[in-house]
């Protein structure tokens, strides 16, 4: 499918250099980035981080957004994480924080070609597809995922993609909502991030 047969999109930063990842955004059309990482900064890859990133769009009249506040991976509220210590994207999903943020990349779509990105490579892997792009996608959206070799996966695709990994036999389909909700909390289980565990402090420790 061609860029235009997409509403916006999405990507991960990965390992790329950052003329591959202008590359790959020239090749979608896109027109403006929307971070969704919590912490928009990267350690190992500093060309991705905010305050480099977004002069370096601008020379190429690409837009930049942050948008982790709203819509990152890793809520502040420890309400938002389930008991083993697993962000609940479900209870993200709730609240108004987060429809707020949905609510801004609609708008966006008006004016750009929005294209949310995060750090992982595959879409499986990450919130922006698990979560965000779910939710978009529930709100009529066609979104497509710009991939390491500029293909682009529409997201109805990945869905299937989900649902093998998840192993749902091909003659229950007729429940598909039902296996798609099932496979989406089983892969968030796995890929969502979870919050480090406090170490024990000297007095746990003795009465442990």
């Amino acid at each position: 499918m061609t860029p235009a047969a997409f509403d916006l999109f999405t990507i991960g930063h990965s390992n790329h250099s950052i003329e591959r990842f202008l590359e790959l955004a020239r090749g979608a059309g896109i027109t403006a980035i929307a971070d969704v990482r919590s912490t928009p900064a990267s350690r190992r890859y500093p060309w991705f981080n905010q305050a480099r990133l977004a002069p370096r769009l601008a020379q190429e009249g690409i837009a930049y957004v942050p948008l982790g506040d709203a819509l990152g991976g890793r809520p502040r509220d420890p309400r938002l994480y389930r008991d083993d210590g697993v962000a609940d994207y479900d209870a993200m999903a709730r609240t108004d924080d987060f429809r707020a943020g949905l609510d801004r990349v609609a708008e966006g779509t008006r004016r750009y070609r929005v294209c949310l990105m995060c750090a992982e490579r595959e879409p499986l892997d990450c919130h922006r597809c698990l979560l965000v792009t779910r939710a978009l996608a529930e709100r009529g959206f066609a979104v497509g995922h710009v991939l390491v070799d500029g293909a682009i996966e529409p997201h109805g695709q990945t869905e299937e993609r989900l649902l093998k990994l998840a192993r749902v036999p091909a003659d229950l389909f007729a429940d598909r909502d039902q296996w798609i909700a099932a496979a989406y909390a089983r892969r968030a289980g796995t890929a969502a991030y979870r919050r480090p565990e406090k170490p024990l402090t000297t007095a746990g420790k003795a009465a442990s």
